[in-house]
């Protein structure tokens, strides 16, 4: 399979200073088909899917720290879910990019459903990966750990609640814990808070049924912090979508990642 090279750098979008990883195996693919937009979790930055970026199965795939995550510089400003979504195509506006496929993961998922119903024409197909329309929430108990982003700065009290958190291997198997540790970079308070602001009464379910991009709803079947229900949820709402169901918990996207790739391989063609 061709190289894949990824490209890393700063781009000045709305007013705030995002850091971007590009990954292609060349430029003749880079300009072939739409790339795959990667929108990550909360708190989480482009080292965590640094896997995903590097797998020669897919083409070219686009992941960026959104501000105050990663590497990218504190918000200027707090904003809502329809504002972040905005922000999105504003840096595809700085890529000069018409048109993505769309991967949300967690967070994310929320944001690719935004942008997908906001910006229509700009995505082609859309991925939902552990995440929600709003509808099934977690448990108090999980819902306080990740209230604040301590299992991003403290590695004993992440080692300590990954399992009851994330679920599937991490509840079992240390080896896994420790790779998905040695990818957390912590994010500034502030950046953390925006994205909790932003989801705050945030609900796609009023127009769910409105979205008409062919959708892939991945959930794992072990995952405490979005609860299987969501993703049949969203399966069942969406008019195009179709359901896969991983046999680990909410981080599959990477202790699943070959299942992963071939799905999405799959899927976008």
């Amino acid at each position: 399979m061709a190289e894949r090279r990824i490209a890393r750098g700063f781009r000045s979008v709305a007013g705030e200073r995002i850091w971007v990883a590009d990954a292609a195996p060349s430029r003749a693919q880079r300009a072939a088909r739409p790339p795959l937009l990667l929108l990550n979790g909360i708190g989480a930055s482009t080292a965590l899917v640094e896997p995903l970026l590097e797998r020669p199965e897919l083409d070219r795939v686009i992941a960026f720290d959104l501000p105050g995550i990663g590497a990218s510089d504190p918000p200027s400003r707090m904003r809502r879910m329809r504002q972040f979504a905005a922000l999105v195509a504003e840096l595809l506006d700085a890529l000069d990019i018409p048109r993505a496929h769309v991967l949300g993961v967690s967070w994310g998922g929320a944001l690719a459903q935004q942008f997908a119903f906001q910006y229509p024409n700009r995505c082609a197909r859309l991925v939902l990966a552990a995440t929600s329309p709003g509808a099934l929430p977690p448990s108090p108990r999980v819902m306080l750990r990740m209230s604040t982003p301590r299992r991003y700065t403290d590695a004993r009290f992440f080692e300590r609640v990954a399992g009851s958190i994330y679920g599937g291997d991490l509840r079992y198997d240390a080896r896994a814990v420790a790779a998905v540790a040695q990818r957390m970079v912590a994010p500034t308070l502030r950046g953390y808070a925006s994205q909790l602001y932003a989801l705050a009464g945030w609900s796609s379910l009023l127009w769910l049924h409105r979205l008409r991009q062919p959708t892939l709803v991945m959930a794992g079947r072990d995952d405490p912090l979005v609860p299987l229900l969501n993703a049949r949820i969203l399966a069942r709402r969406i008019p195009d979508a179709r359901l896969e169901i991983f046999d680990c918990g909410h981080l599959f996207m990477l202790t699943r990642i070959q299942g992963v790739v071939r799905s999405l391989a799959r899927f976008l063609g």
